[in-house]
C-alpha cells in the first residue's frame, strides 16, 4: 500500500486526535484516582456485585490497538519540553499540630484561608506598593502556601476580591491589583 502525501497527513493528523484524546482520558482517570486517595477512598476496584441471579455483569472490555505497519516519519519528532526545575508542592492545608488532630477539615481549611490573608498583607506591607495578584501568589508560594485549581492566580484573585469590600482589610486598585485597606485611608 502506498500513500500519497496527503493521505500520509490526513492519516497521521487522525492518529494525533486520537492520542490527545487517549491522553485527555488517562489525564481525567489519574485525576480521579488522586481525588479518591485524597478522600481516603477504597485503593483497589470494587468487585462487581452478582445480580439476583447470582451472575456478575461482565467487566467492560477494553479495545485493544490495532498493529499498524510502521511507516517513515514525515518529521523529525519534536523535542521534549525543557524540564523545569521540580519544586515539591506545598501541602494544600497545613498539616495538622499535636492539639488540632481532632478538629475538622472545615476549622482548618478556614484558619489556613485566614492564615494565607495574613501572609498577603504581609507581603503588600513588606512591598509598600500596590500589586498584582500573579505577583503576590509568587511571594506567598515562596513562603509554602498553594492555591487549588488550574488557575491558582485567579483563585488568589477571587479570594482577594472577596476581602476588599467595605471593612475589608484590602483595598482593589485595578484589575486584580490589591494594595491594604489602610494604605489608601493614610
Amino acid at each position: 500500500m502506498v500513500l500519497s502525501e496527503a493521505e500520509a497527513l490526513a492519516r497521521l493528523e487522525a492518529l494525533r486526535r486520537q492520542r490527545d484524546a487517549i491522553e485527555r482520558q488517562i489525564a481525567d482517570l489519574l485525576l480521579y484516582l488522586d481525588l479518591g486517595r485524597r478522600l481516603g477512598g477504597p485503593a483497589a476496584p470494587a468487585q462487581p456485585s452478582p445480580d439476583a441471579d447470582g451472575r456478575a455483569d461482565a467487566p467492560i472490555p477494553v479495545p485493544e490497538p490495532t498493529p499498524q505497519r510502521a511507516q517513515a516519519p514525515v518529521a523529525a519528532p519534536p523535542a521534549p519540553p525543557a524540564a523545569a526545575p521540580e519544586r515539591p508542592p506545598a501541602p494544600a492545608f497545613a498539616v495538622p499540630v499535636e492539639g488540632e488532630v481532632g478538629l475538622s477539615e472545615t476549622v482548618l481549611a478556614r484558619r489556613y484561608g485566614r492564615a494565607l490573608i495574613e501572609a498577603v498583607l504581609a507581603v503588600l506591607e513588606e512591598a509598600g506598593r500596590p500589586m498584582h495578584a500573579s505577583e503576590i501568589l509568587a511571594r506567598i508560594s515562596e513562603q509554602g502556601f498553594s492555591l487549588p485549581g488550574q488557575d491558582p492566580v485567579a483563585a488568589l484573585n477571587t479570594r482577594l476580591w472577596k476581602r476588599s469590600g467595605p471593612g475589608g482589610p484590602l483595598k482593589r486598585l485595578g484589575e486584580a491589583v490589591y494594595a491594604p485597606a489602610d494604605a489608601e485611608e493614610a
